[in-house]
């Protein structure tokens, strides 16, 4: 589901689990701005087995279109299992994918109180 605060880094593709199973990815998106953690969402066009957010040949495939896309940085982790749906996946950015991300349009709401 992306509304007018999301920020699509990436339409469709398709990505394998540890399985060999394909998953239509429908796209990768993260809210346009947050405190400093920024969590991706992915979204699935089907439902995909619960724990997928474990897998890390999955997780792999996504992260590796994000690099293809431009992001440079160390592979991510899963973000709180209660976020985690059947059509989606959400993952906890590295530091680093802040970079990445305000080339994208993101905002980092905790550098407005550095000036302080």
């Amino acid at each position: 589901m992306i509304t007018d605060t999301d920020i699509e880094l990436s339409g469709p593709f398709k990505a394998s689990d540890s399985s060999g199973r394909s998953h239509h990815v429908k796209a990768i998106r993260i809210f346009d701005e947050g405190y400093g953690i920024i969590d991706v969402y992915v979204d699935f066009a089907a439902p995909v087995e619960a724990g997928s957010y474990k897998d890390t040949t999955l997780v792999g495939n996504i992260i590796d279109r994000l690099r293809a896309l431009g992001y440079v940085g160390p592979n991510f982790g899963h973000s709180d299992p209660g976020l985690q749906d059947s059509k989606l996946i959400v993952l906890e950015a590295p530091e680093q994918f802040s970079d990445f991300a305000k080339k994208k349009g993101w905002k980092n709401l905790a550098e407005e109180f550095d000036d302080e």
